[in-house]
């Protein structure tokens, strides 16, 4: 079965005739072209935290059953369920405990699961996404540097509250925000939170 269709554009990671090349190369001509015409080009780079191992169970059922008809769902929801772990210490093990995320390590079918669960990571007009794998870069072009924060501001938004919908978890930690300019000007700090999430309030 063919879900190329599935996989967004902007996606470079464990495609036919993609490669980390191609995103590096996306991304600097953006910044590039920018230098050429004198804008600002801000950019985050993101990186998921242990991206394969933390992919929620629910969550990617719920989505591969509106893509996948019964027969291809059924068999993933086989493969991804009921299966559980124990810790041997010093000869002792630990009590069993169901896996209720992530998929096993070096499986073929992983990466492809990954790609289907990250397909409707939300796009704006004002920005430029390329991501490969779970490794996200996100640039936003404009000679006013407010505006170019702004833009850049509200997709974050956009997406953090994404990843909170979805258990996902972005390490701050390996994550930048830079701007690329050859003019004497500065973009706005952004945020990667969303003040008015439902984490925030709590």
């Amino acid at each position: 079965m063919d879900l190329s269709h599935q996989i967004p554009g902007y996606q470079f990671g464990f495609r036919p005739d993609h490669s980390p090349n191609q995103q590096t190369l996306c991304v600097v001509n953006k910044i590039l072209t920018s230098l050429e015409e004198r804008t600002l080009c801000t950019a985050v780079f993101l990186d998921v935290a242990q991206a394969f191992d933390k992919m929620w169970h629910t969550g990617l059922l719920y989505k591969l059953k509106a893509i996948l008809p019964g027969p291809y769902n059924l068999p993933l929801k086989s493969y991804l369920t009921d299966r559980y772990f124990h810790i041997r210490y010093n000869g002792t093990y630990s009590d069993c405990h169901e896996v209720k995320a992530g998929v096993p390590q070096g499986s073929v079918i992983g990466p492809l699961l990954y790609l289907l669960f990250t397909a409707d990571l939300h796009t704006t007009d004002y920005t430029i996404i390329a991501t490969f794998t779970d490794d996200t870069g996100l640039l936003a072009v404009h000679r006013d540097p407010s505006i170019d924060s702004q833009h850049l501001q509200s997709h974050l938004i956009l997406l953090h509250d994404w990843f909170l919908r979805w258990k996902i978890h972005v390490n701050s930690a390996k994550s930048a925000h830079i701007t690329f300019t050859r003019r004497q000007a500065t973009c706005p700090c952004i945020s990667a939170h969303n003040p008015d999430s439902s984490e925030r309030r709590q």
